[in-house]
């Protein structure tokens, strides 16, 4: 029997951390699913589109050539007007006109279009022409920033777990090392007083056995008897069998009469775990200062990394960087040559978005908390005092 048990007990484990992930996971796998079905379909629509050449393009062209044709033969006289010309010039330039279309929206670039649409960062370097692609993007953004959202939600129920435990055991550790440097002062003397002063005070009660309790009972035959002495005996062994038996194991019951009331339980608990999406956030209480930190060491570490890919950002650069693109400002000012390299950082920045998330909800608690105190303040300042009348 126990080499029979021990595989079920490993398979029924199994099952538990299976539907216990199952949630987390499918949240996950849709996102990823549905950015690579947004970047296929972006990449058809505005990848194949045709280059056409408007009136403002025209324009361009013929102001271009008009200014090259100015430039007189001295260009030490004209330099310096010709440079603020041109720079006017190409401030009005789309920099679609510049870009071929299947370059610009491959595969990779379509998904990391994809990535800042959801994300909502919108860095402004990718942006659909055609109007079937706008239409779509419209689209795609209202059924994807929920979803990147309900992703966000369920990750920073995992982050507030994990940031909540291991607060948890810095106080716990930090405690116990104030504990002992208190110890380490007191003398050997004090210690022994203190332990006989604790065993003296400490008092062990066991728990009465059968005949103790009828003995303790002896007044019961003096009073008018409810029950007799077999059936108080039995009632108080029933009692003891029911606190000493092991607890039986009920699913296990339930799955070998009946398995369908298992699986319906299964299902149920999987849907318990959908609802309680984002209550382990709610109940995250850590210093706000520890999440700064947290959020500085973060961007730290992708700022060393990313310039050895992007060569034209330095640490500052890139810290500047990915501090506007976690917390989905996106300007575009800084331009990414290899948008392919960033898409691994994918991962990378929805836990970022999480961190700052998580942040901004407790910077918003303690905003509440502060007017809070502020109001009351107020109101008890206009409060009107009490007069005291003589009787």
């Amino acid at each position: 029997m126990a080499t029979t048990s021990q595989p079920l007990r490993g398979k029924t484990t199994c099952k538990k951390v299976f539907w216990a992930v199952f949630p987390h996971a499918c949240f996950i796998l849709s996102l990823v699913i549905y950015a690579f079905l947004g970047a296929l379909m972006f990449s058809h629509i505005e990848g194949n589109r045709g280059v056409t050449l408007d009136e403002e393009y025209r324009t361009f062209l013929q102001n271009l050539t008009c200014l090259a044709r100015k430039l007189s033969d001295n260009v030490t006289e004209n330099e310096k007007m010709f440079k603020n010309d041109i720079r006017e010039l190409f401030s009005t330039a789309d920099p679609v006109w510049f870009t071929n279309p299947e370059e610009r929206w491959s595969f990779f670039g379509s998904l990391f279009f994809c990535c800042t649409v959801f994300t909502t960062v919108g860095y402004g370097n990718t942006y659909p022409v055609t109007r079937i692609g706008k239409y779509l993007c419209m689209l795609y953004a209202l059924f994807g920033i929920p979803l990147m959202f309900l992703v966000l939600t369920d990750m920073g129920d995992i982050l507030a777990t994990v940031l909540s435990k291991s607060y948890k055991e810095f106080r716990k550790l930090q405690s116990k090392i104030q504990a002992s440097k208190l110890c380490s002062g007191c003398t050997c003397s004090k210690r022994n007083e203190l332990k006989s002063r604790a065993q003296s005070k400490t008092v062990i009660n066991e728990p009465l056995t059968i005949m103790e309790v009828l003995r303790s009972q002896s007044g019961m035959k003096r009073r008018p008897v409810k029950y007799r002495n077999v059936e108080l005996f039995e009632m108080l062994i029933a009692r003891e069998n029911e606190n000493t038996q092991p607890a039986r194991n009920k699913s296990m019951e339930r799955w070998s009469s009946c398995p369908e009331l298992t699986r319906a339980k299964t299902v149920s608990r999987v849907i318990e775990n959908f609802d309680k999406i984002g209550k382990e956030l709610e109940k995250l209480d850590v210093p706000i200062v520890l999440m700064v930190l947290v959020i500085f060491v973060y961007i730290s570490c992708a700022a060393a990394i990313l310039p050895k890919w992007e060569r034209n950002m330095d640490f500052q650069e890139a810290f500047y960087f990915c501090f506007i693109t976690l917390t989905t400002i996106g300007f575009g000012d800084t331009k990414l040559e290899h948008p392919k390299f960033f898409l691994f950082f994918s991962l990378y920045i929805m836990i970022g978005m999480e961190i700052v998330f998580i942040a901004f909800k407790l910077g918003q608690d303690r905003l509440i908390v502060l007017y809070k105190k502020v109001i009351s303040f107020c109101a008890e300042k206009n409060m009107p005092s009490k007069k005291i009348y003589p009787k």
